[in-house]
């Protein structure tokens, strides 16, 4: 919190403003009759916006800079949210929901991208739970607000144009080091998928995971007979339960290798999917293995966030996270659409048999994609460079063409310590002088340009916010 609190504080508003934006829409168009249809459709939208923004949002702040580009999408941002009081023309509607993907995914490329480049290695886990955490309580706050205004008038749109103004405050007026300028670069998602191969499959998974619960878990809910109060209270304890996972998590992956968590996140949301769509849906046991669910199906983000960005350099922090955020937006879209036609011709419950296959999917890959790169590392040889006797001997010095002869000479003059009682001076090594020139191979820091099976103990990290 100290590190960033400008970059957490605006992260807090924004969520709570988007987060109120998308809940109060839904509803809105509930109450006006309006088919699901057009109500998925608009979530659909707004996750198109997400995948087409990665390039703008790059092309942005490489051109005006971070703030300037968090200031004029947030701008851009609450013109669609007051679009929305309007007109009630769904077609209106579908392209705002649209430009609000756009402008949301250049805010979320300007907070991860600045939070990647500043944190510091050993710390970088701690910063981005912080940052998740942030997140997860804009989302309730932002539920909260809107149950105070049952009526679904004007007002909650009044709130979030009042939120995602006051989150241009404190990134605007920020006194840290401003990231650096970007370097030239082409944003292409199949680049990183080379670069970061298990870090972009986890997010894939992540988005379909979380996308599907977010859209269709109040259907399951309401179909395994739980009221109105009962369904806010099962969503509730996951998204509780996932807050609750982000500093622990983020201390965790700055000690254990990232890519053993998401393969052990994997292995336990599949076995709580399973059980959610074996065992009878009471409340108490709904209840306990939705928390169980939440702690490690929303720390998937931010723990493959964290293993790809301790795999790139400074420069590649925006086109990493851009990445991430597109796979991670087309999961979700993916995912609640596919899902939806199951749980239409199985039943409600083929929602959590189908998050335990894609749980073994996932696994399946990761491990592959590891081993795989682990065969890939060169072996070490079994020979070993030694070094000659003329290059040994002080005779050498005087085949360096750098050293004067009458220093060659003095180099050559060695003393016996026995018969002369004074120190021996040493052979000439004409090294020496670059020695601290020349870095050591055991200083060259955790970060590099691709990712390794299994990323270093302590390797940079982060995590995200949750993309709602």
């Amino acid at each position: 919190m100290k590190s960033f609190p400008s970059l957490y504080f605006t992260n807090l508003f924004l969520i709570s403003g988007t987060g109120l934006l998308t809940t109060y829409l839904a509803l809105y168009l509930g109450k006006q009759g309006v088919s699901t249809f057009w109500i998925g459709l608009l979530t659909s939208c707004y996750y198109l916006g997400l995948l087409l923004g990665s390039k703008l949002g790059y092309h942005l702040i490489k051109s005006v800079g971070h703030i300037r580009t968090f200031a004029a999408s947030t701008a851009a941002v609450i013109a669609c949210v007051a679009a929305h009081g309007v007109s009630d023309n769904i077609y209106l509607w579908l392209a705002l929901r649209l430009f609000v993907g756009l402008g949301m995914m250049c805010n979320f490329m300007v907070l991860e991208s600045w939070l990647n480049e500043q944190a510091a290695p050993e710390s970088r886990g701690r910063v981005f739970s912080f940052y998740m955490i942030t997140s997860y309580l804009g989302m309730v706050a932002g539920q909260y607000a809107l149950s105070h205004f049952p009526e679904l008038g004007y007002a909650p749109l009044f709130l979030v144009c009042m939120a995602l103004s006051v989150g241009i405050i404190p990134i605007s007026t920020t006194r840290r080091i401003h990231p650096k300028p970007l370097k030239p670069i082409q944003v292409s998602l199949f680049s990183y998928i080379r670069k970061v191969p298990q870090s972009m499959t986890a997010i894939l998974f992540a988005g379909i995971i979380n996308g599907s619960f977010y859209g269709l878990a109040p259907t399951f809910a309401h179909s395994s007979g739980f009221n109105a109060e009962e369904i806010a209270l099962f969503m509730s304890i996951t998204i509780f339960a996932g807050l609750l996972a982000q500093w622990p998590m983020g201390i965790i992956s700055d000690k254990i290798r990232r890519s053993i968590l998401l393969r052990s996140n994997a292995v336990i949301i599949g076995l709580v999917s399973l059980l959610l769509f074996l065992l009878p849906a009471s409340q108490q046991t709904a209840y306990v293995l939705s928390f169980i669910f939440g702690l490690f199906a929303f720390t998937l983000y931010p723990l493959s966030s964290a293993l790809a960005n301790s795999r790139v350099d400074d420069e590649d922090r925006v086109g990493v996270s851009s990445a991430l955020l597109v796979a991670f937006g087309g999961g979700a879209a993916l995912g609640s659409a596919v899902n939806a036609q199951l749980m239409a011709q199985f039943g409600h419950q083929a929602l959590y048999a189908s998050i335990a296959l894609l749980t073994v999917l996932m696994f399946t890959l990761l491990t592959y994609i590891n081993s795989r790169q682990k065969a890939e590392r060169p072996e070490p040889s079994d020979y070993v460079v030694g070094t000659s006797d003329v290059t040994n001997s002080p005779l050498a010095a005087t085949m360096d063409p750098r050293i004067e002869e009458t220093t060659a000479h003095e180099q050559m003059l060695v003393v016996d310590e026995d018969e002369a009682g004074d120190t021996q001076p040493r052979d000439y090594d004409p090294q020496d002088h670059e020695a601290d020139d020349v870095p050591c191979e055991d200083d060259t820091p955790p970060d590099s340009a691709t990712e390794t099976p299994d990323d270093i103990h302590g390797a940079p990290t982060p995590p995200v916010s949750n993309k709602q």
